[in-house]
């Protein structure tokens, strides 16, 4: 969002004592609709969400997926170019490339860069990957220890952030690519990924491929975005954009939907598009 774009967002006339005097199953009411506009296959050419749809297999998915939401910070056209990229570097081929590669293999991936991420962290990322699938069907493995029942979202995630750096080898770089509550982090990029794998709602774009993440307990990825238009909605107190901003959000959401709460990224993201765009609160 531009400058302009926010400053007009904060001076709609009206639309903060709107919010205020809204009644709640009002407002319920307009971001269900919301959910139901944006909620739809036609949006997901445009989302990183679509790198891993070009793949059938599990892990594969799993894996596109990943690399999408570690990448996508900054325009999304070049967020879906550089996944497609490093899809094609492993020959469309992800799960295969992990567990089977060459050193000889492991050449074609030299110089790929991402903003800050490059072939440092990519090397690395591929060691755990493959260590990770020698073990385990899923990559949901990796967010709960074994023979452990999900407690909370903020334990899984810091849990996967401890098994990613198993390794005492692992570049100090590369940790700030992967976001853990520890560290106060929202977590927007491992949310938003977390959403894509445990959903289920039958409509095409999630893909509910995980079942011991129950969808009642993600957590809201939080970006500039989301969170400006919440605010305005009344749904969040918190100016940070941290890990304490995006349980309050998930929280309120919780009054609309207890076992879905995230499908509410669908109407935050789609009000902030309006906005932007001039169609929202004029």
């Amino acid at each position: 969002m531009t400058k302009e774009e926010d400053k007009k967002l904060c001076v709609l006339p009206g639309i903060s004592l709107f919010c205020r005097l809204m009644p709640k199953a009002s407002l319920q009411s307009q971001l269900d609709a919301y959910v139901q506009q944006y909620n739809q296959p036609e949006f997901i050419a445009a989302d990183p969400i679509v790198v891993p749809h070009a793949f059938t297999q599990k892990q594969d998915v799993e894996i596109a997926g990943l690399f999408a939401a570690i990448f996508a910070w900054g325009q999304r056209t070049t967020i879906i170019a550089k996944s497609r990229e490093l899809m094609e570097r492993m020959d469309n081929r992800p799960h295969e490339f992990v567990l089977h590669h060459s050193e000889n293999d492991l050449r074609a991936l030299t110089g790929f860069q991402h903003r800050t991420f490059n072939d440092t962290d990519l090397l690395y990322l591929l060691a755990f990957l493959q260590a990770h699938y020698q073990e385990h069907n899923s990559l949901e493995a990796a967010f709960l220890p074994p023979s452990t029942a999900f407690v909370s979202m903020e334990q899984c995630l810091m849990h996967f952030h401890e098994q990613v750096f198993c390794f005492d080898w692992a570049p100090q770089r590369t940790r700030k690519h992967i976001a853990t509550p520890a560290r106060h982090s929202a977590c927007k990029r491992l949310n938003m990924y977390l959403r894509w794998m445990v959903r289920k709602d039958g409509a095409g774009v999630d893909f509910g491929l995980w079942n011991r993440l129950p969808t009642s307990g993600l957590i809201m990825p939080l970006d500039v975005h989301v969170q400006r238009v919440a605010r305005k909605l009344g749904l969040l107190q918190r100016e940070q954009a941290d890990w304490q901003a995006a349980i309050e959000l998930t929280n309120a959401l919780r009054a609309f939907d207890a076992h879905d709460p995230v499908k509410y990224d669908f109407a935050l993201f789609g009000m902030g598009l309006e906005v932007r765009r001039g169609a929202l609160w004029t």
